[in-house]
Formats: structure tokens, C-alpha cells, sequence
């Protein structure tokens, strides 16, 4: 995993939201109109000044539909809590897992092949975010440009 630093968007790039549903069973006949635009920022990114990117390396994520290669939306400005998928340092380490503060403190891969990172002290922690969004990519040529 690689931390990246935010940087600034030259231009707000407001993209047509159909709020229609889309059914993921039987197709439906599809509205051709535009409801409104909508601005992934404003979506996304909620504390823009406390907000940056990072991308997933590995596969203990998968069960929380994490997987190698995602892109994460990480906040720095809200408070851990119980659940959240947070980033974190672990003796130096980066990592991305689930936060559970009971019955102790411990980070929670969602994947059963992984053990949990159980801590006897909170200051052997230190997180660095809450992850708010991920972002997949269907089609790996997407993101090269």
C-alpha cells in the first residue's frame, strides 16, 4: 500500500446521475433523461483538507469487498470507532483491517485465512484514517488514462 498525498482539482466535474434504480436481476426500461449532475467530491469527500487516497495491496480485505488494487477513501478528521475499516500503523507497518475496540482491542482482517492483530496497549496502535469510500475498477485499463 502506498500512501498518496491529496492534491488539488483544477476543475469540479459535475456527471449526469440518473436516479432511476437499475435493477441487478430482470432489465427494466431505462429513463434517457438526466435527473441531475452530481460531483464526486461532494459525495465523497466530505473534510477535503483531512482526506487522501490510497491504494490496496493483498487480500485481507476481501470479505469486506476490499481487494487488491482498490482504491480507498481515507478521512483523518473523524474518530475511529468500533467497526470501521481504518488504516493503521502496526509496528511500523501500514495496513487496512477492521477496528474492534471489544471485547479488547484488536484490527480484524476480513479474510478467515488472516488472524486477527489483538493490542495490549492502545499507544501500540496508531490509525491514520477511517476509510469512507473504496473505489473498484470493472475494467483494469480504466485507470491508466
Amino acid at each position: 500500500m502506498h500512501l498518496q498525498r491529496p492534491s488539488l482539482c483544477p476543475a469540479l466535474v459535475g456527471l449526469p446521475l440518473f436516479l432511476e434504480r437499475v435493477p441487478c436481476g430482470f432489465p427494466s426500461p431505462a429513463q434517457d433523461y438526466v435527473e441531475a449532475r452530481i460531483d464526486l467530491n461532494t459525495l465523497a469527500v466530505k473534510h477535503p483538507s483531512a482526506t487522501y487516497f490510497i491504494t490496496v495491496s493483498g487480500d485481507s480485505m476481501i470479505e469486506a469487498g476490499i481487494d487488491n488494487g482498490d482504491l480507498l477513501i481515507v478521512d483523518r478528521s473523524l474518530k475511529p470507532a468500533h467497526g470501521d475499516i481504518v488504516v493503521a500503523a502496526v509496528e511500523g507497518e501500514f495496513t487496512v483491517k477492521e477496528l474492534r475496540l471489544r471485547p479488547v482491542l484488536h484490527l480484524l482482517p476480513r479474510n478467515s485465512h488472516y488472524a486477527p492483530i489483538f493490542f495490549h496497549e492502545e499507544d501500540a496502535l496508531e490509525i491514520f484514517g477511517v476509510v469512507t469510500f473504496t473505489l473498484k475498477a470493472h475494467r483494469y485499463d480504466v485507470r491508466a488514462g
